[in-house]
């Protein structure tokens, strides 16, 4: 193991990769350098992405709960929205979270600039503060973790205060009476979501025939369901061809998207068959794009440094999260998908740990997704899309909800739980979750594929009752035919 004590590590980047990996570093003997243009750690994800929008979400299923309570015999009266304290408590959150990550900052001794770096050399660094001053820095390693912004649609841009990417939408100026929410990926559908529950009619366009591109489709058709009943429109294998600016409001004119992709056209059930435009246009009072994000990886200086990028702007890294430069390391969102905060964690850690000497690489077996719409789809592992494309042999085992007392007691039988299970090695390859919840319970998929369980394992351990959870262990016993709550016996 390499003397760390003496080294001097720069994390450039606040997020939950640079934050994680400077805290591991400090926490390892290390003099640490953090450096972000906010005033506290946190990054995309506390300040304009994760953590509002989880708020924002949780305020949206209370506001949708209440109007259900009718079904069970008690009436509330429609809810009063104060925009102003609603967006203020949603800021509240976000300081507490980012000023508490500032505390541990200094509890660890790591010095936090408020500023943004560019390269001078491989180990040094030219710091503009926030104060405008501008300082050189050396350093033994660099770690990069400047994160992703939203992509853009060159031919959508348009300048006006009614088009909003997701920093915009989460800045919640007012509940527009319409809106358009152009990508019906994650982000288009939690932000439609919240706009819908808070009064707003949401139109989604997908080019794709299906929501959520890469999901299996069963895990996407209940969600396709509830969110049928709660926006305007969902129009699938449609573009959004223009925007423009009127008075009040903006046009949008859609057209027809291109054929979709094979894969993607035989998975897609009868019931998420694409509803067509029943207008080539029509105005709406605000548009939300939401089409993936680009990474960070401008950055200033970078071709003075032996740092290599992909054709699509990631920083090629090895296992160890190494740059083709000795001296720089990268993590997170600029080094490629899963664009994820528990996936860039996981690789600040690895990254530090390397530095440090240590025998690691960062190869995980599963990375959780979690969408968190209402319901919640959560997947981990092998999917059956990707089974199917590598022709892979494999058994699904699947739970649905309708069978489970919790959910009953919940009056959300609508979700399911399947694993992705081996047939000869009966060891769990993925699992699959969509229902209320569904990103509380996903972990454990994820311990069992890291862990190479096995089917019997899942099903043999115990669960509490009633819980949602054992939707998990139940999916197990369906494989081998003897599920309690389901009689499905096994074939053959």
């Amino acid at each position: 193991m390499a003397e760390t004590s003496n080294l001097k590590i720069a994390v450039v980047g606040g997020g939950p990769g640079g934050y994680a990996a400077a805290f591991l570093a400090a926490d390892l003997g290390m003099h640490v350098t953090l450096i972000d243009p906010e005033p506290n750690p946190g990054g995309v994800c506390l300040y304009r992405g994760c953590i509002p929008s989880k708020a924002l979400l949780h305020v949206a299923k209370l506001i949708v709960e209440s109007g259900q309570a009718k079904n069970w015999g008690i009436d509330f009266a429609a809810p009063k929205i104060d925009l102003a304290r609603l967006r203020s408590w949603k800021e509240s959150v976000v300081k507490k979270l980012t000023g508490g990550l500032g505390q541990l900052s200094k509890q660890r001794h790591v010095e936090y600039i408020q500023g943004k770096a560019g390269f001078e050399s491989s180990n040094q660094l030219r710091v503009s503060r926030a104060d405008a001053t501008e300082v050189t820095l050396s350093f033994d390693r660099i770690i990069l973790a400047t994160g992703s912004r939203p992509a853009i649609i060159p031919a959508l841009k348009l300048d006006s205060p009614r088009l909003m990417d997701s920093t915009g939408a989460l800045n919640l100026e007012d509940i527009p009476g319409t809106l358009l929410v152009v990508g019906g990926g994650y982000i288009g559908l939690e932000l439609g979501s919240v706009y819908a529950a808070l009064g707003a009619r949401v139109t989604v366009v997908e080019m794709l025939p299906g929501l959520l591109p890469g999901a299996d489709r069963d895990l996407v058709l209940p969600l396709h369901k509830r969110l049928e009943k709660m926006f305007d429109a969902i129009l699938l294998n449609t573009t959004v061809a223009s925007l423009k600016a009127e008075g009040n409001g903006i046009r949008a004119a859609f057209a027809a998207a291109q054929a979709k992709p094979p894969e993607e056209a035989k998975q897609t059930e009868e019931a998420e068959q694409p509803e067509k435009a029943k207008q080539t246009e029509k105005v709406f009072d605000r548009v939300l794009v939401s089409v993936g994000r680009k990474p960070n990886s401008e950055i200033p200086g970078l071709e003075k440094t032996q740092v290599q990028l992909g054709s699509r702007g990631f920083i090629q890294v090895n296992q160890q999260l190494q740059t083709a430069d000795p001296l720089i390391y990268a993590i997170g969102d600029v080094v490629g998908e899963p664009m994820l905060a528990h996936k860039a964690s996981h690789e600040g850690r690895t990254a530090v740990e390397a530095i440090a000497g240590h025998k690691v690489a960062f190869e995980p077996a599963a990375i959780p997704a979690v969408v968190f719409t209402d319901p919640e789809v959560a997947w981990c592992g092998l999917t059956e899309t990707q089974a199917q494309a590598q022709n892979r042999e494999i058994q699904v085992a699947r739970f649905p909800w309708g069978a489970s007392g919790r959910a009953v007691t919940l009056d959300r039988p609508d979700g399911m739980t399947k694993l992705i299970i081996d047939p000869k090695s009966e060891r769990v390859l993925g699992v699959g979750i969509v229902g209320a919840g569904a990103g509380e319970l996903i972990a454990e998929g994820v311990l069992a594929i890291e862990m190479a369980a096995l089917a019997g394992d899942v099903a043999l351990t115990i669960h509490p009752h009633p819980t949602l959870s054992e939707t998990v262990m139940e999916s197990a016993e369906v494989f081998f035919g003897t599920s309690t709550h389901v009689y499905r016996p096994k074939r053959g």
